[in-house]
């Protein structure tokens, strides 16, 4: 893989990462620091099966 699709990579996971973890902070309704790593950690879970995803419907 070279610099530039490691990056452009990195980005879509981020954005990806960026829209499931705002999205979980408006659906929960108490924002403590376990909730903030819980909610982290599963964006970061949709974001990669969001990646793969689109993969594999338009290709790499």
């Amino acid at each position: 893989m070279s610099p530039r699709t490691t990056l452009l990579a990195a980005g879509e996971l981020a954005a990806w990462w960026a829209g499931f973890a705002l999205l979980w902070l408006v659906l929960i309704s108490t924002v403590d620091t376990l909730e903030r790593v819980i909610g982290a950690a599963a964006a970061a879970l949709g974001a990669l099966a969001a990646r793969s995803a689109r993969r594999a419907v338009s290709g790499p």
